[in-house]
Protein backbone atom coordinates (compact mmCIF):
# COMPACT_ATOMS: atom_id res chain seq x y z
CA UNK A 1 0.00 0.00 0.00
CA UNK A 2 1.43 3.38 -0.99
CA UNK A 3 1.70 6.33 1.38
CA UNK A 4 -1.10 8.09 -0.53
CA UNK A 5 -3.55 5.35 0.33
CA UNK A 6 -2.47 5.30 3.98
CA UNK A 7 -3.59 8.92 4.54
CA UNK A 8 -7.28 9.30 5.47
CA UNK A 9 -9.63 11.47 3.42
CA UNK A 10 -9.94 14.04 6.19
CA UNK A 11 -6.19 14.62 6.20
CA UNK A 12 -6.09 14.98 2.41
CA UNK A 13 -8.92 17.51 2.55
CA UNK A 14 -7.07 19.42 5.25
CA UNK A 15 -3.87 19.47 3.17
CA UNK A 16 -5.73 20.79 0.13
CA UNK A 17 -7.62 23.32 2.24
CA UNK A 18 -4.43 24.65 3.84
CA UNK A 19 -2.84 25.04 0.40
CA UNK A 20 -5.84 27.00 -0.91
CA UNK A 21 -6.07 29.26 2.16
CA UNK A 22 -2.37 30.04 1.90
CA UNK A 23 -3.05 31.28 -1.67
CA UNK A 24 -0.43 28.91 -3.00
CA UNK A 25 -2.86 26.37 -4.41
CA UNK A 26 -4.84 27.53 -7.44
CA UNK A 27 -7.76 25.99 -9.31
CA UNK A 28 -5.26 24.69 -11.88
CA UNK A 29 -3.39 22.81 -9.15
CA UNK A 30 -6.64 21.36 -7.85
CA UNK A 31 -7.60 20.20 -11.36
CA UNK A 32 -4.16 18.61 -11.79
CA UNK A 33 -4.57 16.80 -8.48
CA UNK A 34 -7.98 15.50 -9.54
CA UNK A 35 -6.55 13.57 -12.49
CA UNK A 36 -3.93 11.75 -10.40
CA UNK A 37 -6.28 9.08 -9.08
CA UNK A 38 -9.93 8.30 -8.57
CA UNK A 39 -9.66 9.02 -4.87
CA UNK A 40 -8.07 12.44 -5.41
CA UNK A 41 -10.62 13.16 -8.11
CA UNK A 42 -13.40 12.52 -5.60
CA UNK A 43 -11.72 14.57 -2.89
CA UNK A 44 -10.93 17.50 -5.19
CA UNK A 45 -14.63 17.88 -6.03
CA UNK A 46 -15.44 18.74 -2.44
CA UNK A 47 -17.63 21.86 -2.25
CA UNK A 48 -15.70 23.22 0.72
CA UNK A 49 -12.46 23.37 -1.30
CA UNK A 50 -14.12 25.15 -4.21
CA UNK A 51 -15.85 27.51 -1.81
CA UNK A 52 -12.46 28.48 -0.44
CA UNK A 53 -11.20 29.01 -4.00
CA UNK A 54 -14.19 31.24 -4.74
CA UNK A 55 -13.52 33.35 -1.65
CA UNK A 56 -9.86 33.69 -2.66
CA UNK A 57 -10.26 34.32 -6.41
CA UNK A 58 -13.66 36.05 -6.43
CA UNK A 59 -14.15 37.91 -3.15
CA UNK A 60 -17.30 39.93 -2.50
CA UNK A 61 -19.33 37.71 -4.79
CA UNK A 62 -22.91 36.66 -4.11
CA UNK A 63 -23.58 33.03 -3.25
CA UNK A 64 -25.65 30.60 -5.30
CA UNK A 65 -27.60 27.42 -4.73
CA UNK A 66 -25.56 25.50 -7.29
CA UNK A 67 -22.45 23.52 -6.43
CA UNK A 68 -19.31 25.44 -5.57
CA UNK A 69 -17.37 23.95 -8.46
CA UNK A 70 -20.08 24.87 -10.99
CA UNK A 71 -20.28 28.36 -9.49
CA UNK A 72 -16.50 28.73 -9.74
CA UNK A 73 -16.65 27.68 -13.40
CA UNK A 74 -19.36 30.26 -14.16
CA UNK A 75 -17.46 33.05 -12.45
CA UNK A 76 -14.21 31.98 -14.06
CA UNK A 77 -15.80 32.18 -17.54
CA UNK A 78 -17.21 35.61 -16.73
CA UNK A 79 -13.84 36.81 -15.49
CA UNK A 80 -12.16 35.39 -18.59
CA UNK A 81 -14.65 37.22 -20.83
CA UNK A 82 -14.11 40.43 -18.84
CA UNK A 83 -10.36 40.14 -19.28
CA UNK A 84 -10.76 39.52 -23.00
CA UNK A 85 -12.87 42.65 -23.41
CA UNK A 86 -10.44 44.61 -21.26
CA UNK A 87 -7.63 43.30 -23.46
CA UNK A 88 -9.45 44.38 -26.63
CA UNK A 89 -9.97 47.86 -25.22
CA UNK A 90 -6.32 48.05 -24.19
CA UNK A 91 -5.23 46.96 -27.67
CA UNK A 92 -7.45 49.62 -29.26
CA UNK A 93 -5.99 52.26 -26.94
CA UNK A 94 -2.47 51.19 -27.77
CA UNK A 95 -3.20 51.10 -31.52
CA UNK A 96 -4.63 54.60 -31.23
CA UNK A 97 -1.48 55.68 -29.40
CA UNK A 98 0.70 54.18 -32.16
CA UNK A 99 -1.34 56.05 -34.79
CA UNK A 100 -0.93 59.28 -32.83
CA UNK A 101 2.85 58.81 -32.65
CA UNK A 102 2.94 58.14 -36.40
CA UNK A 103 0.93 61.31 -37.06
CA UNK A 104 3.30 63.39 -34.93
CA UNK A 105 6.30 61.86 -36.69
CA UNK A 106 4.86 62.82 -40.08
CA UNK A 107 4.28 66.37 -38.85
CA UNK A 108 7.86 66.61 -37.59
CA UNK A 109 9.15 65.24 -40.91
CA UNK A 110 7.20 67.94 -42.78
CA UNK A 111 8.62 70.64 -40.50
CA UNK A 112 12.11 69.23 -40.99
CA UNK A 113 11.76 69.33 -44.79
CA UNK A 114 10.44 72.90 -44.68
CA UNK A 115 13.26 74.02 -42.40
CA UNK A 116 15.90 72.31 -44.58
CA UNK A 117 14.46 73.95 -47.69
CA UNK A 118 14.52 77.32 -45.93
CA UNK A 119 18.13 76.72 -44.89
CA UNK A 120 19.18 75.70 -48.40
CA UNK A 121 17.48 78.78 -49.88
CA UNK A 122 19.22 81.06 -47.39
CA UNK A 123 22.59 79.41 -48.05
CA UNK A 124 22.11 79.72 -51.80
CA UNK A 125 21.19 83.40 -51.58
CA UNK A 126 24.04 84.02 -49.17
CA UNK A 127 26.47 82.37 -51.59
CA UNK A 128 25.19 84.51 -54.45
CA UNK A 129 25.55 87.67 -52.38
CA UNK A 130 29.12 86.75 -51.52
CA UNK A 131 29.81 86.29 -55.23
CA UNK A 132 28.26 89.69 -55.95
CA UNK A 133 30.39 91.24 -53.24
CA UNK A 134 33.53 89.66 -54.66
CA UNK A 135 32.55 90.83 -58.13
CA UNK A 136 32.07 94.35 -56.77
CA UNK A 137 35.57 94.32 -55.35
CA UNK A 138 36.91 93.13 -58.68
CA UNK A 139 35.04 95.89 -60.52
CA UNK A 140 36.44 98.55 -58.21
CA UNK A 141 39.92 97.29 -58.86
CA UNK A 142 39.86 96.63 -62.61
CA UNK A 143 37.10 98.76 -64.18
CA UNK A 144 37.57 102.37 -65.28
CA UNK A 145 36.19 105.25 -63.23
CA UNK A 146 33.10 105.61 -65.45
CA UNK A 147 32.16 101.96 -65.03
CA UNK A 148 32.80 102.10 -61.28
CA UNK A 149 30.60 105.14 -60.96
CA UNK A 150 27.78 103.45 -62.85
CA UNK A 151 28.11 100.35 -60.69
CA UNK A 152 28.05 102.47 -57.53
CA UNK A 153 24.90 104.18 -58.75
CA UNK A 154 23.20 100.80 -59.33
CA UNK A 155 24.18 99.58 -55.88
CA UNK A 156 22.90 102.75 -54.22
CA UNK A 157 19.55 102.31 -55.96
CA UNK A 158 19.07 98.89 -54.32
CA UNK A 159 16.29 98.81 -51.73
CA UNK A 160 18.26 96.64 -49.27
CA UNK A 161 22.02 97.11 -48.91
CA UNK A 162 24.04 93.98 -49.54
CA UNK A 163 25.67 94.05 -46.10
CA UNK A 164 22.30 94.20 -44.32
CA UNK A 165 20.93 91.35 -46.38
CA UNK A 166 24.02 89.24 -45.70
CA UNK A 167 23.65 89.88 -41.96
CA UNK A 168 19.95 88.93 -42.11
CA UNK A 169 20.74 85.73 -44.00
CA UNK A 170 23.46 84.82 -41.49
CA UNK A 171 20.92 85.16 -38.69
CA UNK A 172 18.40 83.10 -40.64
CA UNK A 173 20.93 80.32 -41.19
CA UNK A 174 21.69 80.21 -37.45
CA UNK A 175 17.98 80.09 -36.61
CA UNK A 176 17.39 77.32 -39.15
CA UNK A 177 20.22 75.26 -37.68
CA UNK A 178 18.79 75.71 -34.18
CA UNK A 179 15.32 74.71 -35.36
CA UNK A 180 16.72 71.66 -37.11
CA UNK A 181 18.39 70.56 -33.89
CA UNK A 182 15.10 70.97 -32.01
CA UNK A 183 13.16 69.04 -34.65
CA UNK A 184 15.81 66.30 -34.79
CA UNK A 185 15.56 65.80 -31.03
CA UNK A 186 11.75 65.83 -31.18
CA UNK A 187 11.86 63.26 -33.98
CA UNK A 188 14.17 60.95 -32.04
CA UNK A 189 12.04 61.22 -28.89
CA UNK A 190 8.82 60.57 -30.81
CA UNK A 191 10.43 57.65 -32.66
CA UNK A 192 11.51 56.14 -29.34
CA UNK A 193 7.97 56.49 -27.97
CA UNK A 194 6.60 54.93 -31.14
CA UNK A 195 8.96 51.95 -30.90
CA UNK A 196 8.03 51.47 -27.24
CA UNK A 197 4.31 51.58 -28.07
CA UNK A 198 4.79 49.07 -30.90
CA UNK A 199 6.66 46.68 -28.61
CA UNK A 200 3.92 46.99 -25.96
CA UNK A 201 1.25 46.39 -28.62
CA UNK A 202 3.10 43.32 -29.85
CA UNK A 203 3.33 41.97 -26.30
CA UNK A 204 -0.36 42.69 -25.68
CA UNK A 205 -1.40 40.76 -28.79
CA UNK A 206 0.84 37.87 -27.75
CA UNK A 207 -0.63 37.69 -24.22
CA UNK A 208 -4.40 38.15 -24.65
CA UNK A 209 -5.38 37.28 -21.06
CA UNK A 210 -2.89 39.43 -19.19
CA UNK A 211 -4.31 42.23 -17.07
CA UNK A 212 -3.61 45.55 -18.74
CA UNK A 213 -3.96 48.84 -16.93
CA UNK A 214 -3.18 52.32 -18.13
CA UNK A 215 0.30 53.54 -17.32
CA UNK A 216 0.76 56.68 -15.26
CA UNK A 217 1.60 58.68 -18.40
CA UNK A 218 -1.52 57.45 -20.19
CA UNK A 219 -3.60 58.20 -17.10
CA UNK A 220 -2.27 61.75 -16.99
CA UNK A 221 -2.97 62.23 -20.70
CA UNK A 222 -6.51 60.91 -20.32
CA UNK A 223 -7.13 63.18 -17.32
CA UNK A 224 -5.86 66.16 -19.31
CA UNK A 225 -8.16 65.28 -22.24
CA UNK A 226 -11.16 64.88 -19.94
CA UNK A 227 -10.37 68.17 -18.20
CA UNK A 228 -9.99 69.92 -21.55
CA UNK A 229 -13.30 68.53 -22.81
CA UNK A 230 -14.98 69.54 -19.56
CA UNK A 231 -13.65 73.09 -19.80
CA UNK A 232 -14.76 73.34 -23.42
CA UNK A 233 -18.20 72.07 -22.47
CA UNK A 234 -18.50 74.62 -19.66
CA UNK A 235 -17.30 77.37 -21.99
CA UNK A 236 -19.88 76.41 -24.61
CA UNK A 237 -22.62 76.39 -21.99
CA UNK A 238 -21.51 79.80 -20.73
CA UNK A 239 -21.48 81.18 -24.28
CA UNK A 240 -24.94 79.76 -24.92
CA UNK A 241 -26.30 81.40 -21.79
Amino acid sequence: MSWKNELPDELWRKILEIGIKASNFTFKDLCCVSICSRRLHRLSNDDLLWSHLISVDFPNQTSSSSSAKSLYKIRFEREKERKLWAHKRAVLRKESLVSEHLRKLREIEVRLREERNKLNSALLELSNLHKVSQASVALNVWQPEVVRGRHKQMVEQCVVPVESRVHALDMEVKLCNQQLQVFDKAYRDEKRRLDTAKEELKSMKYHPLRDYTLSSTENQENRKKRKKLKNMHQLCRGTGD
